[in-house]
């Protein structure tokens, strides 16, 4: 059982202002990226289906038991949305593979935020990199991709961090440690995958 979800879906379910708050901020990043890979990294049509989602789900917040986290069972409404979207649209949806979890040795994360430059190569190469981040954040768990772009990308304090995920600020500098080092076998993974696809 995911107590912490299920106490929050209790206290949405009573209408706690602030369980809305945190709800929405806690889980619409994870849904965007996760629709993202899945509507051809269209930025516009990643938000309708990410918004579609969340209001669905509050009309079907009373049937959550608990059995499942709440970022899974959200993704399973997100994907009725993301086909919803591709039916709409008259296009096949997108198939995202997994990612193989093979470790390489990949560039330190905060590497990924300093690419800067204005050369069209520079701005191409930025391109390619930002989707392969995206697609890496996608399938790491929930917790790992929103503590890392909270730290990296939001610029919030570790303690923060800790904070939202209700942990010590030990625990969190250790699950950022972990989240790192996924992140890097990952990111590795689909760069290479990426290049393997270019040769072929």
């Amino acid at each position: 059982m995911h107590a912490s979800d299920r106490a929050l879906v209790d206290r949405l379910l009573a209408g706690d202002e602030a369980a809305f708050d945190s709800f929405f901020q806690g889980h619409f990043p994870g849904l965007f990226r996760f629709a993202l890979a899945r509507v051809r990294y269209d930025a516009d049509a990643a938000e309708e289906v990410t918004q579609a989602t969340l209001c669905k789900v509050l009309t079907k917040l009373h049937t959550y038991r608990g059995e499942a986290a709440l970022f899974t069972w959200l993704c399973t409404f997100c994907r009725h949305e993301i086909s919803a979207f591709h039916e709409r649209a008259g296009r096949q949806p997108v198939t995202v593979e997994l990612i193989e979890e093979t470790p390489e040795v990949a560039g330190a994360l905060e590497s990924l935020w300093e690419l800067t430059g204005h050369r069209p190569d520079e701005r191409l190469r930025r391109g390619e990199i930002a989707r392969w981040v995206h697609v890496t954040l996608d399938h790491l768990p929930a917790r790992y991709a929103s503590a890392l772009e909270w730290k990296y990308v939001d610029g919030i304090s570790v303690k923060e961090i800790a904070e939202r995920l209700g942990l010590s600020a030990k625990a969190a500098e250790s699950l950022l440690t972990r989240a790192r080092q996924a992140f890097r076998d990952g990111f590795a993974s689909v760069a290479r995958q990426d290049a393997e696809w270019a040769t072929r």
